[in-house]
C-alpha cells in the first residue's frame, strides 16, 4: 500500500497546483502546465532574492520590448507573461516559452509514482472550490498543504512531507 506522505520540496508541488487551479480555471492541461511551471518560478525567484540567495535582476528599457508580443494571465495572485503559441497558450520566463514537455519531464521526475495520486487529490481539492474560489484563496489552499520546512536559507531547496490526507481533508470530504 501507498504512503499517505511524500518527501518532495516545494517548487513542484506548488508547479503542481498551479496546473491544476489553472486548468479549473479554464486553461487546457498543457496551457495549465506551463503556467504552473511559471509561477512556481517567479515565486523561487521573489523568495530567493528576499533570502540573498539571488540579486536583483537588472531592469531593461521597457521600450525595447517588442509591441503586442506577451500578455498577462492571472494565477494564484501572480501575473505570469503568456503568449499564443501554435499549441495553445504558453507562459513565457525569460522572453522563452515554457514547454509543456518540459514541465511533465520535471514533474515526473519530482514526484516519481507518486505523481499520478498528487495529481488526483489536488483535483479533487480543485473541483470542490469555484474558479473564483480558486482565484482568491488558491494560493492560501496550497499554504495549508504544502511541505513544512525550515525558515530561511536553511529550507532552501529541503525537502518535507506532503500529506495527502491534509489535501484530501481541505476538500471538506474527509
Amino acid at each position: 500500500m501507498p504512503s499517505d506522505t511524500v518527501l518532495i520540496n516545494r517548487a513542484p508541488v506548488l508547479t503542481l497546483w498551479s496546473a491544476v487551479v489553472a486548468q479549473r480555471m479554464g486553461f487546457k492541461w498543457d496551457e495549465a502546465l506551463s503556467l504552473g511551471k511559471a509561477l512556481a518560478g517567479l515565486t523561487a525567484q521573489s523568495k530567493g532574492r528576499r533570502l540573498g540567495i539571488y540579486a536583483a535582476s537588472e531592469k531593461k528599457d521597457i521600450r525595447e520590448k517588442k509591441h503586442g508580443e506577451d500578455f498577462y494571465v492571472g494565477l494564484l495572485g501572480r501575473s505570469i507573461p503568456a503568449q499564443n503559441t501554435p499549441e495553445g497558450i504558453r507562459a513565457v520566463n525569460k522572453e522563452r516559452v515554457v514547454t509543456t514537455e518540459s514541465v511533465q519531464r520535471y514533474l515526473k521526475g519530482k514526484f516519481g509514482e507518486n505523481l499520478d495520486r498528487v495529481t488526483g487529490a489536488m483535483k479533487k481539492l480543485a473541483k470542490a472550490n469555484t474558479p473564483k474560489e480558486l482565484e482568491a484563496s488558491g494560493f492560501k489552499l496550497y499554504e495549508k498543504f504544502r511541505p513544512a520546512i525550515p525558515g530561511g536559507k536553511k529550507g532552501w531547496g529541503a525537502k518535507g512531507e506532503l500529506s495527502l490526507a491534509t489535501i484530501e481533508k481541505l476538500t471538506g470530504n474527509a
